[in-house]
């Protein structure tokens, strides 16, 4: 158990949902800290049975903190991280800042647990879309090695912040009534629309969202040998991302057999009858901490293709949930007697 733990960001999307999941999972603390900027410090946020001012973010603050689970913007991160292992606080990281440097894992803890062990302060949590993604691939991967993969991505709004979720909600009632309305999340109409760009514009035509997917897959499943193309999408959906993934393995896989492989996975919920019409969608994935799996089947132009359908709270496994499993793991790995 860690002593004092705090949540930097707590007063953001992500913040409050991992405040409420540490509840919910019952997460061994001594003392909780909640941080945030200088706008939301002196404000009280309740937590169990008693309210916690939330603290300025400072370079004092990680005095006494044993661990920090952050979601931060990344000019925020490297900003503050140095100050935290500084004080000797191992930092679970939310953002795109430290996740490629090579002294920083990257961790999905259904995927490759024991890479926390490397740590040297920072343990960094990947992007929304690759999360659900490595856990899909996890047991196929395992089973068969996957050398190749397609993925187009369905992205919800709420993965642009709460001025994206707005963009959405009141870009439709203002389509809906046929007036104008001033985008602020997105460079053109959400409502009733899909944007095929997330993130800046990079080599070859891949945008900066598609090249996470590349390199976060890669050093997770450690493999740089899977080829990965990508294509990110916005979807007028308010929350849970989905994803449309092929992939291609060296040994064939009969669609049966992943189905099953994916049912025997910690983590994974199969939903997958067509003709019954069940499958996972946005509607009954949110909220949830999964990722949801279905329209397995095998694929008409490889021999060796699976193609499935996999849907994810982007707020929640795709980010909080996540970074709150990476804090138990560290728990159950110091408990066991493994590097902390």
């Amino acid at each position: 158990m860690f002593d004092q733990v705090a949540v930097v960001g707590a007063t953001g999307a992500v913040g409050r949902i991992i405040r409420e999941l540490l509840d919910q999972r019952n997460f061994p603390v001594g003392r909780l800290r909640f941080i945030a900027s200088k706008r939301s410090a002196g404000s009280k946020i309740k937590f169990r049975d008693q309210e916690i001012t939330v603290e300025e973010l400072t370079p004092d603050v990680f005095k006494d903190i044993d661990l920090a689970i952050a979601s931060t913007p990344d000019e925020a991160a490297a900003e503050f991280c140095p100050w935290a292992v500084a004080a000797g606080c191992i930092v679970i990281d939310e953002s795109g800042y430290h996740r490629m440097l090579p002294d920083v894992p990257l961790v999905v803890p259904e995927v490759n647990p024991e890479a926390v062990d490397q740590h040297k302060g920072i343990i960094a949590s990947p992007n929304c879309s690759t999360t659900q993604m490595v856990v899909a691939m996890k047991p196929l991967h395992d089973a068969a090695r996957i050398r190749r993969v397609v993925v187009s991505t369905y992205q919800a709004t709420s993965g642009a912040g709460v001025a994206g979720e707005a963009d959405l909600i009141d870009g439709s009632r203002a389509a809906l009534a046929e007036e104008s309305y001033a985008y602020k999340a997105f460079k053109h109409p959400i409502a009733f629309n899909l944007i095929p760009q997330i993130g800046s514009p990079k080599q070859d035509g891949y945008t900066s969202e598609e090249l996470k997917m590349v390199h976060e897959t890669r050093k997770i499943l450690g493999d740089e040998s899977i080829l990965i193309s990508p294509t990110c999408v916005r979807v007028p959906v308010t929350n849970c991302h989905s994803e449309s993934i092929l992939v291609e393995t060296e040994r064939k896989l009969s669609a049966a057999e992943a189905r099953e492989l994916f049912a025997a996975t910690p983590g994974i919920t199969v939903v997958d009858d067509l003709g019954a019409g069940a499958y996972p969608m946005p509607s009954n994935c949110s909220g949830k901490d999964d990722v949801f799996i279905g329209r397995i089947r095998e694929d008409l132009s490889c021999p060796n293709g699976i193609a499935f359908w996999c849907v994810s709270d982007n707020l929640r496994k795709g980010a909080a949930t996540n970074a709150v499993q990476i804090a138990e793991l560290l728990v159950a790995r110091n408990a066991a007697g493994c590097k902390a």
